[in-house]
């Protein structure tokens, strides 16, 4: 193997579009490993640190793919990044009279009724394109991550105070008009809205209104620090009030990982204020903290989409669903086969909310365990590259993710963890979440059924026997298929749960059994 790279230069394309084509690159035979993205020095930086040693001096506005193969493959790899990137026949043949949009201001200019921007660029120049566009009248959904938080603060005090919407820095998902954004599913329309500061949550959510009959008025993603301190719950409090006017609204949901205390109060204050039901889940907050009037507490991801649901349909607000006991029958079925050794859950998320609400569910049934984005109670991983007893690990932290796509485009990274902890002779479960919908890989399925075989025939050879538990989050609708996807899990002898709440406890019976 050998180090190739090519520029294009003063090519952009959003990131998205260039983890899929990452994505497509390292699945070729004979490349190791491949890169593309804008040639920042951030980017160059996070591809030496992924063992791929560039030299280029930085040129921020061109493309760079970067490559880790042989000759032959890395040719390949070029040729067909060059086709990916190549205008599409309708963009070639279109009006030349006509200039493309090359600011945000002429992009106003040409769609006068234009009133929303999506931005996507490194994340040095996101807060300025974010006040170009702001200044313009437009609300922002910002994709970009590594925006600075004091630059974070400066564009939502500015939206705050034009009556303007910023979802995000790092926003992955949105659900506007019924038009899915970012990592978003196919869900019906409906009146529930929500407002979330994590995207698999908001992802999960959502899934479930759809599969309880209901829909989704509209999908807010505030980004994973708007509760911090330093942000003030700006765009949650913005969403709650642009929920609140909004006459397709009838029931608004809020869920986030737990906020400052003080900015948790004024997000529920809020909330009381808006003149809707408003359900509210903060993973690991107190109950009492939400203890409110006018705030219905929900206890888990999939609770409040069921709360969410019967409170709009004007039913009794549900308890908790209790883990179906078929479940629980299958994975007795399997402890009794098990070697005296396996005692240890070994969970492998590409979405950081579900590994975090696979923690609480670990901690709630009294066991311990470590991960790379702990839990309060939790403890930090050992060991970054396996685990150590229960260990809980997301794959999607920018830890794992520096010059590789995210494990929901891109699983190849994810699988080969699932590999190294099932082959560990500790290992009794095996948990593991798949996010479907746009962005998403196309065919999660494809190359993770081959090394979950693998890992089963080691077992059986080595007299082991691994709980395989799976969570699909998505819908029928979505280019993947929800339904396709658990029968063929199924198939491979996976147990899968109706949501990652009830994997993970299904996770933690199993290990209480092993003790």
């Amino acid at each position: 193997m050998a180090l190739h790279y090519q520029c294009f230069p003063n090519l952009y394309k959003d990131s998205v579009s260039l983890m899929q084509i990452s994505a497509r690159l390292n699945a070729l035979d004979g490349v190791e490993q491949a890169s593309v993205a804008m040639a920042t020095p951030a980017n160059i930086e996070r591809m030496r640190d992924a063992g791929l040693d560039i030299t280029l001096e930085a040129r921020p506005n061109d493309l760079l793919i970067a490559l880790d193969a042989g000759d032959e493959a890395a040719a390949q790899a070029l040729e067909l990044a060059a086709t990916l990137l190549r205008p599409s026949a309708t963009q070639e043949t279109s009006d030349a009279s006509h200039r493309p949009a090359v600011s945000i201001a002429m992009g106003v200019h040409d769609e006068m009724q234009a009133n929303f921007a999506l931005i996507s660029v490194p994340g040095r120049y996101a807060a300025a394109e974010a006040l170009k566009a702001l200044s313009q009248g437009l609300h922002v959904m910002l994709f970009s991550d590594n925006v600075p938080e004091e630059h974070e603060a400066a564009i939502k005090r500015y939206a705050s105070e034009h009556d303007l919407l910023v979802m995000g820095p790092d926003c992955g998902t949105a659900i506007i008009n019924g038009m899915p954004l970012g990592f978003a599913n196919v869900v019906r329309r409906g009146s529930i809205g929500l407002v979330a500061a994590s995207g698999t949550g908001l992802q999960e959510v959502s899934c479930h209104i759809h599969h309880l009959g209901a829909g989704v008025s509209q999908a807010i993603g505030t980004g994973g620090r708007d509760l911090h301190e330093a942000i003030g719950g700006l765009s949650m409090i913005q969403g709650i009030a642009m929920l609140a006017e909004d006459p397709e609204t009838d029931l608004i949901v809020l869920m986030s990982k737990p906020p400052a205390p003080g900015i948790m109060q004024k997000v529920l204050a809020s909330a009381r204020q808006c003149g809707k039901p408003v359900v509210v889940h903060f993973l690991g907050a107190e109950d009492h903290c939400l203890e409110y009037e006018g705030v219905i507490p929900a206890r888990s991801l999939l609770h409040a989409a069921q709360v969410a649901v019967a409170t709009s349909e004007g039913k009794k607000t549900p308890q908790e669903s209790n883990t179906r006991e078929s479940f629980l029958a299958e994975a007795r079925a399997k402890i009794g086969t098990m070697a005296a050794v396996q005692k240890d859950i070994r969970g492998v998320f590409a979405g950081g909310t579900f590994c975090y609400e696979a923690q609480l569910a670990l901690l709630a049934a009294g066991l311990s365990c470590e991960s790379n984005a702990p839990v309060k109670g939790a403890e930090h991983l050992q060991n970054r590259q396996q685990g150590s007893g229960h260990s809980l690990v997301d794959m999607g932290d920018d830890e794992f993710t520096q010059g590789r796509p995210h494990p929901m485009i891109d699983p190849t990274l994810r699988n080969a963890r699932l590999l190294s902890e099932g082959r560990d002779p500790a290992t009794a479960v095996l948990l593991f979440d798949i996010v479907l919908g746009y962005g998403a890989s196309a065919d999660p399925c494809a190359t993770l059924l081959p090394v979950l075989d693998t890992l089963q025939r080691e077992a059986a050879q080595g007299q082991r026997t691994l709980v395989l538990i799976a969570h699909v989050c998505g819908t029928e609708d979505d280019p993947q298929n929800r339904q396709q996807q658990i029968e063929r899990l199924h198939q491979a002898g996976v147990l899968v749960a109706e949501s990652n709440i009830e994997a993970a406890r299904l996770a933690a019976f199993v290990a209480q059994q092993r003790k």
